[in-house]
């Protein structure tokens, strides 16, 4: 899969990709990572991509010229590139969106910087992208977020892909507790079914696990996501025998 990132500063995406997981698979040819620097597709001696808004107000705005001659250029290269711009006003991106993603074979990344693009940028866009309701400098750090969950999602990239589909969020609800040896540690036991070798119960406990963790953390989830009869009386039980146990909310 192809990832080609348009921004004013490509340095800062050669340290976050050059080890780990994400590193690995650019050596393995499973993703190829490049970015482009915008300056590329300005014109004149000062190759100028910026220019204060009119009407008046504070900061710049970035030109549409330069960032349209990127599109073409990398759609060209990339036929079928789905363009994606890094906006506050985007939409929010979680799981069900890297999922979606991972199906594509090439995504252009376009980072903002300064008071964001010409607004006519956008009619050369096919989504727009948010990884929370704060605001960055850029959109740099934005892009290199989704990029590495989009693609840790495929084929080859993690050791195990089942690892993926039991993450936080991938079936809607926030992943069950892990432990790993020592069996006790500073007086905290293992609980005692994941070391009982029977996998029916191990299996329950842990999706017990993920509906009270989800419960207790992200209610709002439950709003949304897709629970069996079983599901639906065991979150009841929760409820019940945890009353005790403060439920966040939104609110």
């Amino acid at each position: 899969m192809n990832f080609d990132v348009v921004t004013l500063f490509p340095e800062m995406f050669e340290s976050p990709f050059a080890g780990s997981i994400i590193g690995k698979a650019v050596s393995k040819g499973l993703v190829q990572i490049t970015a482009h620097y915008l300056r590329d597709w300005a014109e004149g001696r000062h190759q100028v991509t910026d220019d204060p808004p009119y009407g008046g107000g504070d900061g710049m705005v970035m030109k549409p010229e330069p960032i349209c001659r990127a599109i073409a250029s990398l759609k060209e290269q990339r036929p079928g590139a789905k363009v994606l711009l890094m906006s506050p006003q985007g939409k929010p991106f979680d799981q069900q969106q890297a999922q979606q993603l991972s199906q594509q074979e090439n995504l252009i990344f376009l980072c903002g910087r300064y008071e964001g693009f010409d607004e006519r940028v956008r009619s050369y866009v096919d989504a727009e992208y948010t990884i929370g309701d704060f605001v960055l400098t850029g959109g740099e750090l934005p892009a290199m977020v989704m990029i590495d969950a989009v693609a840790r999602l495929l084929p080859g990239v993690l050791g195990n892909q089942g690892s993926a589909e039991a993450d936080s969020f991938s079936d809607g609800l926030l992943e069950h507790p892990h432990y790993t040896r020592p069996a006790e540690f500073e007086g905290q036991r293992v609980p005692e079914v994941l070391l009982s070798g029977n996998h029916a119960r191990i299996a329950a406990w842990r999706r017990s696990q993920q509906l009270l963790r989800t419960l207790q953390r992200r209610p709002d989830l439950l709003e949304n996501v897709q629970l069996t009869d079983d599901d639906l009386l065991e979150l009841e039980r929760l409820r019940e025998t945890h009353r005790h146990i403060q439920i966040k909310t939104n609110g």
